[in-house]
């Protein structure tokens, strides 16, 4: 949205040849502009456009963008930023895995740690959030937020996307639990053209960060997040039964019965958190059940759509 300044830039730093590849194409997705971003597109050659009638966040940008690639046939599909935060010419570096049959998940590698653009906090929320998706996607994740990512059709049609925030975190994890052959390759970033619209407040980014990140973790751990969050009602009823039991043996005065009520209650508090673990641990496998199958059906109707245009 709103890049009619830098899409030139952006466009122009794309290959228009890659060995290994027949058609490059490439596809904008307007997502509510309200300058002259599209009539900018038209200008320079797109070959794709598709508009939101109304700004509806990066996640469903994205989102969009996939759906229409998969319905023109794409084999591979990449995504970058339209402010030209990365260098379009290390494309052929990005989906050289794909090609040599590697990986069906690539995703550029910025240069953070030597990056003057990047400020120290934000460096640390970098490093905090590719760890995180590391542990929940069980694979080696040193850039996360990455934007620049190339995949494979199949790739594609295996996402299923539920944040409207951003995709990049729960991109990496789906791909990681699917068993996705993932791989990470060093690119560059130019200097900033613009403030960054996801960081333009670093209270709001913060807060929307966590959320996101709790939400992805009651999603794709519930029994570990429900197991977590019963784990200090159970300690502290637990304390405080053993409180009582040592006022009663040692007889000190009083019967301390209200310690004794509040003990019952944070048990009771901790086996619903951790019943609640169970039931999120068997909708996630059903869940996992239900993508192998949509995957299958996104697949077979992409197919028979190809075969009826033959």
């Amino acid at each position: 949205m709103n890049e009619q300044d830098t899409l030139g830039s952006t466009l122009d730093a794309l290959p228009t040849q890659i060995d290994g590849i027949d058609i490059i194409e490439r596809l904008i997705i307007d997502d509510g502009s309200s300058d002259d971003t599209v009539k900018r597109a038209k200008e320079l050659g797109v070959e794709h456009i598709i508009s939101h009638g109304r700004n509806q966040g990066l996640a469903s940008a994205f989102t969009t963008g996939l759906r229409y690639a998969i319905s023109k046939g794409a084999d591979i599909i990449v995504n970058t930023d339209g402010d030209n935060q990365y260098n379009g010419e290390d494309l052929p570096l990005l989906i050289e895995p794909i090609l040599s049959g590697r990986a069906e998940l690539v995703v550029g590698q910025r240069p953070i740690a030597n990056s003057r653009h990047f400020s120290f906090f934000k460096k640390v929320l970098q490093k905090m959030g590719s760890w995180f998706v590391g542990m929940m996607s069980g694979a080696v994740i040193p850039d996360a937020p990455s934007g620049f990512r190339a995949m494979t059709r199949d790739t594609a049609l295996r996402l299923n996307l539920f944040s409207k925030y951003t995709y990049t975190l729960e991109m990496l994890i789906q791909a990681g639990r699917s068993g996705i052959a993932m791989e990470f390759v060093p690119i560059r970033t130019n200097p900033p053209t613009r403030p960054s619209r996801l960081m333009s407040n670093m209270f709001t980014y913060i807060i929307r960060s966590i959320v996101t990140v709790v939400r992805i973790f009651i999603v794709y751990r519930p029994f570990r997040f429900f197991a977590i969050v019963g784990t200090l009602p159970f300690s502290i009823g637990m304390f405080l039964s053993l409180r009582w039991l040592y006022f009663q043996y040692a007889d000190i005065g009083g019967d301390h019965i209200q310690s004794l009520i509040l003990a019952a209650i944070l048990f009771i508090t901790a086996m619903l958190c951790w019943a609640l673990g169970v039931i999120g641990d068997l909708l996630s496998i059903n869940r996992t059940i239900l993508q192998e199958v949509q995957f299958k059906l996104r697949r077979d109707d992409l197919n028979r759509h190809s075969k009826s245009q033959d």
